[in-house]
């Protein structure tokens, strides 16, 4: 059992007529991640809408705040009981046996054009054994030929911008592994939480993103920046691309500082909790799902009318 403490707090000036805002900033509620406690101190007095995704656990919140300063302080503890399994064991699933909720994570979107990068995707990987082995290739792939690079990227940067300037932040290797695996038809999807376990080098701790893949009966988790430890990522929200993932969207003049964040894990054996560590062992946080298809579809291209 893994027991994360986080605490959060965001500060923004909000000009006049006021904003609205949506954030990501909840830690989810998942078959494998409780959370046993958590604040959320607002300094304005205003209404709040906290909203929970069935399918993902991801919970979101939105408000609309009045002009002047305006904080955020979001504390949390969340306990990490993972399912483990053999990565040898875990093979990938054929697309008529998708679960109809995770269909959707074979499609190209925004950040992450698997169409295009299918040619490169099917000549890398298209001739591996269609398992967990063949994803952690294309997260050790995305790994060697990117180089980690803080300010290298913006809200506009793809998988496909990635793959060209072979350099980005945690966010960029996840859609450029996302936009790979999809473009072999393994479903894969962008999760956030925090860096635990990063290079203090690297910056003061922060969100980052990683990746989760459809195998066997359920969604893993892949690191492809290598920044973080895995067992220490604690799940706030997952999505098709970044575009659904982010910490917080603002609608209004609004000016941001940085983002103050610490995340710890406990170490306390008596009570069995453990600290965080890397694994050889796949890792997830979500129940098993069912196949919820049949087959009645042929051919992986899409057809539009226009």
């Amino acid at each position: 059992m893994i027991r994360m403490k986080l605490q959060l707090e965001l500060e923004y000036a909000v000009g006049d007529p006021g904003a609205d805002f949506v954030f990501n900033i909840h830690a989810a509620q998942t078959h494998c991640q409780t959370v046993q406690d958590e604040n959320l101190i607002i300094s304005q007095d205003i209404p709040t809408h906290l909203h929970t995704d069935p399918a993902t656990g991801t919970r979101c919140l939105r408000l609309h705040a009045e002009p002047g300063p305006l904080t955020l302080a979001y504390t949390a503890t969340v306990d990490l009981n993972h399912h483990t399994a053999d990565p040898a064991l875990i093979p990938e699933v054929g697309v008529r046996h998708l679960p109809d909720d995770v269909v959707g994570y074979i499609f190209p979107s925004r950040y992450c054009q698997s169409d295009r990068l299918a040619t490169l995707a099917f000549r890398e990987f298209g001739h591996l054994w269609q398992g967990y082995s063949r994803v952690q290739a294309i997260c050790d792939w995305v790994r060697n030929h990117v180089a980690f690079r803080s300010n290298t990227s913006n809200s506009t940067t793809s998988a496909v911008d990635t793959f060209v300037e072979r350099v980005g932040v945690c966010r960029d290797f996840a859609h450029l592994m996302i936009a790979l695996c999809r473009a072999v038809n393994i479903p894969a999807r962008i999760a956030t939480g925090t860096d635990y376990g990063a290079d203090p080098a690297l910056g003061p701790p922060d969100f980052h993103a990683y990746v989760e893949a459809y195998l066997g009966d359920r969604w893993y988790l892949f690191d492809p920046s290598g920044t973080a430890i895995p067992m220490g990522m604690l799940r706030l929200a997952t999505g098709r691309d970044a575009a659904d993932v982010a910490f917080a969207t603002i609608f209004g003049s609004v000016q941001s500082q940085p983002p103050k964040i610490r995340a710890w894990a406990v170490q306390d054996p008596s009570r069995g909790f453990q600290l965080p560590q890397h694994s050889s062992l796949a890792l997830s946080t979500d129940a098993p799902q069912s196949s919820g298809a049949s087959p009645l579809m042929s051919g992986g291209h899409s057809v539009m009318a226009g």
